[in-house]
């Protein structure tokens, strides 16, 4: 009997040494899902009558900082940023104050998000840090919504600024003052809510500002703004549109590029498109024969000029009041040449124009020198266009579907502003079955007034399709690429057939603008109709059908080959 339980006994000490040799694998329990907390501070938060310049912030947690330099809003703003320690993990902070407090004020430092936990990266989110240097607490708030004005999603670290109106204010503050209360967006909202404020009566200011001072760059910031002064305390809820304002016309000294041609760079694009400055070269008192022309994808006129020898030219610039001289000296580089390429070579959608691009500016043409034949061999007429700012000539011709065609040009048949003529230039092109397209026939409906813009976009916002109309409601874009396109119109109040931007020392808003709510996926061998009721924030969803397969009656009508679209 001995015997038997001795050996029970050795049997299960040798099956718990086996278990504990097992391997296993250390969970380390529940990941920390917590965000760190604020445990007590000096002086404590919501103190009055604060009068140090050191605040100790201490935390339930070892905490670390993310972005602070984005995340972290102090209003009103301070010209000296006060330095926050450490830059380490830590269970603390401490803020040092080196700027001069402003007396019977409400200060908020706002961390967003900056401070998290050191191991999960949890945040404290909108953990806000308030004293005052008076007796009490500034409480009033207000809030509202920022967009764009002209693309479909607003911008994010937006700031939202209040400035002081009295005897001191003039508009010129939100370029050189900093604001009295200021709070942003940070990288996700679209809305906005400014706390602990005074009453008063303030100007309401949006700004994207890229240079994060405080202050209003017209060349690269964003500004929104309300025309009429708000009172505080009040419930409004406020919307403010964003801008990028159009630049007056400012020009810089021009430089030498080549042999023939000076750079001059300028401000105020978009005024260039509806009236061009004047532009006078002259070497002594002799004028100079010149053209001029836009540098492709550049914020600079290129002045091209013939050959000659000069230490020195003068070049004038003038449109309207603007007047500026200046004198360029010359030296002896290289001269450009004539260089042709051609924008399309391949396939020629339905909806582009055949367009060649060339490196000096042309004077001269020849269309007995230019031939435009089909896969027949067929002469097939065509017409030319030259758009000399751009330096772009254009072709239009019937284009038929699935046909192949070759642009010719003999010897001669382009000469440029120094006499230079092409060799000959051959282009082979070809169009697409129109079962290869997409057609899209967009119903306006409640539009407020005419005329306006109807524009499709790509997801980046640039124009892939448009048409302007003075008062018809149906627009049709045939023969598009399948793709998914955004919609929007522009009300062209000043019927100017661009889209202008506002203006903060005119007080104007920009042009209105109103996007579909929804993107619209065009498909190949697809008609889709597309009702836009401009006044709603939502409209339906676009009645697709395949060409020659299914559909009722109303659909078939609506759909259709494009020629019989009226």
């Amino acid at each position: 009997m001995s015997k038997n339980i001795a050996f029970i006994i050795y049997i299960f000490l040798v099956l718990s040494l086996t278990n504990c040799a097992k391997r296993g694998t250390i969970t380390g329990g529940l990941k920390d899902t917590l965000a760190p907390t604020l445990k007590s501070s000096f002086p404590k938060n919501y103190s009055t009558n604060f009068k140090g310049n050191e605040i100790k912030l201490v935390f339930d947690e070892y905490i670390k900082l993310k972005n602070l330099n984005k995340q972290l809003i102090i209003s009103p703003p301070m010209k000296q940023e006060p330095i926050i320690l450490p830059t380490t993990a830590s269970k603390y902070l401490t803020i040092q104050i080196k700027d001069t407090l402003q007396p019977n004020t409400t200060y908020s430092f706002n961390f967003g998000q900056s401070i998290a936990d050191n191991n999960e990266g949890n945040p404290y989110n909108q953990f806000k840090y308030i004293f005052s240097t008076g007796t009490y607490i500034d409480s009033l708030a207000i809030g509202g919504r920022i967009k764009d004005a002209y693309n479909k999603e607003a911008d994010s670290f937006v700031s939202i600024m209040l400035y002081d109106v009295d005897e001191k204010y003039n508009d010129s503050v939100v370029y050189n003052k900093t604001p009295r209360y200021i709070t942003n967006t940070l990288d996700s909202l679209k809305t906005f809510r400014l706390e602990n404020l005074k009453a008063g009566k303030y100007l309401l200011v949006a700004m994207k500002d890229q240079n994060s001072n405080n202050k209003f760059n017209p060349k690269e910031d964003k500004i929104g703004f309300r025309k009429e002064f708000i009172t505080i305390p009040n419930d409004t809820v406020y919307e403010l549109e964003l801008f990028k304002e159009t630049l007056d016309l400012k020009t810089s000294k021009p430089i030498q590029a080549s042999g023939n041609r000076l750079f001059l760079g300028y401000d105020g694009k978009q005024n260039l498109k509806e009236k061009q400055p004047k532009v006078v070269v002259k070497n002594n008192t002799e004028v100079l024969e010149t053209i001029i022309t836009q540098m492709p994808k550049k914020d600079s006129l290129q002045i091209w000029f013939k050959p000659l020898k000069a230490d020195s030219l003068a070049v004038s610039v003038s449109r309207d009041s603007y007047l500026k001289d200046y004198v360029i000296k010359i030296k002896d580089q290289k001269k450009d040449s004539l260089n042709i390429t051609a924008n399309q070579n391949g396939v020629l959608n339905f909806r582009d124009r055949f367009s060649l691009e060339t490196a000096t500016p042309l004077v001269k043409f020849d269309d007995a020198k230019i031939k435009l034949t089909d896969n027949d061999s067929t002469e097939v007429p065509f017409k030319r266009e030259y758009d000399v700012f751009n330096q772009k000539l254009y072709f239009d011709f019937k284009k038929e579907p699935n046909k192949k065609y070759n642009f010719r040009l003999l010897p001669g048949a382009l000469t440029d502003f120094y006499d230079k003529s092409n060799d000959t230039l051959s282009y082979k092109l070809a169009t697409k079955t129109e079962a290869e397209y997409g057609n899209l026939r967009i119903q306006l409906k409640n539009v407020k007034r005419f005329p306006v813009i109807v524009e499709l976009t790509d997801s980046k916002g640039d124009v892939l399709a448009s048409e302007y109309t003075d008062e018809k409601t149906t627009i049709d874009f045939n023969l598009l690429n399948p793709a998914v396109y955004t919609l929007r119109i522009v009300y062209d109040d000043n019927k100017n057939k661009i889209y202008d931007s506002g203006s903060f020392i005119k007080k104007t808003y920009s042009e209105e603008v109103v996007y579909f709510s929804k993107e619209i996926d065009v498909r190949a061998n697809w008609d889709v109709d597309q009702t836009f009721d401009v006044s709603l924030p939502y409209s339906p969803e676009p009645k697709k059908k395949e060409k020659g397969k299914g559909g009722d009656d109303k659909q078939k009508s609506q759909g259709g080959k494009p020629e019989n679209r009226q």
